[in-house]
């Protein structure tokens, strides 16, 4: 004998459920990514368009003032070159040693671990510690590396008191401190592409050099995007390291260190012009914004292998 068809329950799917417990956690994180981030971004746009004073009533609407400003402040030109130009020198640079190393540990086998956690042990230190260390290797005075080069016959290097010499030197002591989350990026890339690919191509007659061109190089796209943009944001936003490294002339010598962020620092707590510092935070947001999409919309793209 056949049952009658049981009705349906009425009442809300399993996979509605899980749908609503899904947005009901991404909920959590996304409050606190708009309280953190979004919210700032707002209010320093709004405090742009005033004069600051600790009362918000008798704070005066100046406008677009502070943009039209910025126009013409010498120093903030200079703090906008030698930001791009760490960027320009360090993202390659750290991209290219990240993956050097990387292709390097991923080609031995023992004591892998041991190499990573000594690359990687600089990016988890202090970065006001490390440029501590490193203004006292530097120093063309008692500095370790002086006395070094000096058993080779080169006279001490005025490595963070001469212009010429102090954006690089910055540049590679950043380069070397993130060095080692490079690193584990590209490590993870690469143990993550398919054994099955080269074998094939070494069964083809594929060279070391074609393996890397038309099958490591490609499916390590994601991560070189992603490291591209780490890179750039961190470089955009380079602070600690300038402050400590030559702490009796942040930013010096002769402005030839001096990046937005300090500049926005020197601007909001040294001359008290809130209103002008978040109106170069904002000129920074944007400039931030601008690069990713394009090194997104630049770099991503169909891998083919």
């Amino acid at each position: 004998m056949n049952r009658p068809p049981e009705p349906a329950k009425r009442g809300v799917s399993l996979a509605t459920r899980e749908a609503l417990w899904a947005f009901a956690f991404l909920a959590i994180p996304l409050a606190f990514f708009l309280f953190i981030r979004i919210w700032p971004a707002f209010q320093a746009l709004w405090l742009s368009l005033f004069d600051w004073h600790a009362d918000p009533s008798k704070r005066p609407f100046v406008g677009l003032e502070h943009y039209e400003q910025m126009l013409n402040d010498r120093l903030l030109l200079k703090a906008l070159q030698n930001t791009l130009a760490y960027t320009l020198l360090g993202v390659p640079l750290q991209l290219l040693l990240g993956l050097g190393i990387a292709l390097l540990l991923n080609a031995v086998t023992r004591f892998r671990d041991v190499f990573r956690a000594i690359y990687f042990a600089p990016y988890v230190t202090p970065a006001a510690a490390i440029a501590w260390v490193f203004s006292w290797m530097l120093s063309p005075n008692f500095g370790i590396v002086n006395e070094i080069l000096s058993v080779f016959g080169i006279p001490p290097q005025p490595f963070l008191t001469k212009p010429s010499q102090a954006l690089a030197t910055v540049t590679m002591i950043v380069v070397w401190q993130n060095l080692g989350f490079q690193v584990v990026l590209f490590l993870a890339g690469l143990q993550n592409i398919p054994r099955d690919y080269y074998e094939a191509a070494r069964i083809d007659g594929a060279s070391n050099w074609q393996l890397f061109r038309h099958i490591t190089f490609p499916l390590l796209n994601p991560v070189m995007v992603f490291s591209a943009v780490i890179g750039t944001i961190g470089f955009l936003q380079l602070f600690t390291q300038v402050v400590n490294l030559n702490f009796t002339d942040q930013g010096g010598p002769l402005g030839s260190t001096l990046t937005l962020a300090l500049y926005i620092y020197q601007v909001a707590f040294a001359r008290f012009e809130l209103g002008y510092a978040a109106a170069i935070t904002v000129l920074l947001f944007v400039i931030i914004l601008s690069i990713t999409l394009v090194q997104l919309r630049l770099l991503s793209r169909r891998v083919e292998y």
